[in-house]
């Protein structure tokens, strides 16, 4: 009786495995068939044992929505890489244009810097002119007020320069007023030589002020 069960017992083994083997190649061969696995290089030789042509993955057909999708997708990366490229190339071009934005604006910054500059120190010269021309009226008005042998004995005491402008502004004064000129006098009234040295330079030399 024993004997008899362990070979049941066998028998069963046996079938169920022979079952599993079956399943598992039927398993096999419907998959491949389904497409879903490729068992091409295992069945194949199968296949032509038994006369079954060996199954061949075909073609992706040309109108499949797959392969269209697939090409829409490398076209628009392709699209993306582009844009990528010419993004790439305009931020290049725009940093080029700061730089060379940046650089005319400090050329600018300097040049206004030089014409503010220039305008100070003309203003400054222009104010030193003022003052020096207000000095010289001034002055001209103090001496032409004096006694003639005072006022020459300052004018003496001064450089050439500032002796033809002093009777620059009093020949305008008296011209301004409608009366004679002091200065004639003033010459005569100085030794000879400097004032033939003065009369020449006022004759070749403007005047300071216009």
């Amino acid at each position: 009786m024993a004997r008899l069960a362990s070979n049941r017992v066998l028998g069963r083994a046996l079938f169920l495995l022979l079952l599993i083997i079956a399943l598992a190649a039927g398993g096999l061969v419907w998959f491949d068939y389904l497409g879903l696995i490729d068992a091409k290089t295992v069945l194949g030789p199968v296949y032509r044992a038994i006369g079954i042509p060996a199954r061949r993955s075909a073609a992706i057909p040309a109108e499949s929505p797959a392969l269209l999708d697939e090409e829409r997708f490398s076209k628009r990366l392709q699209s993306l890489d582009i844009r990528a490229e010419d993004l790439t190339k305009r931020e290049a071009d725009l940093t080029k244009a700061e730089s060379e934005i940046g650089q005319k604006v400090q050329v600018l910054d300097e040049r206004a810097k030089a014409i503010d500059d220039r305008e100070k120190s003309f203003n400054e010269t222009l104010k030193q002119y003022d003052d020096r021309k207000a000095n010289i009226d001034q002055n001209a008005t103090y001496l032409t007020g004096m006694p003639p042998t005072k006022a020459v004995e300052i004018l003496k005491s001064l450089d050439d320069q500032s002796v033809i402008d002093i009777f620059r502004a009093v020949e305008a004064q008296a011209k301004a007023s409608g009366n004679a000129s002091i200065v004639p006098y003033w010459l005569s009234l100085m030794p000879p030589n400097r004032s033939a040295d003065i009369q020449r330079k006022m004759t070749i030399k403007p005047s300071t002020f216009p």
